[in-house]
């Protein structure tokens, strides 16, 4: 898993670890069994690779809420 995770250095990726855990987040790091996860608030989270279930990577397209203007 560790091999794999490496992959999606630098990447925005949704980690699953089971029921309603789900993490979303840039990988910034892996070691010693820990992935590390950096949120858009800037905060990190730490997750124990041997708890994770799925990853999947995020489509970098960004979602912008607001009206639609009609012209």
């Amino acid at each position: 898993m560790e091999e794999k995770l490496r992959q999606f250095q630098g990447k925005k990726i949704d980690v699953n670890c089971g029921n309603a855990a789900l993490f979303r987040g840039t990988v910034e790091g892996i070691e010693n069994g820990l992935l590390m996860l950096r949120d858009e608030d800037d905060d990190v989270t730490f997750l124990c690779v041997g708890k994770i279930i799925a990853i999947t990577e995020c489509s970098q397209a960004a979602t912008r809420p607001g009206f639609i203007g009609q012209k």
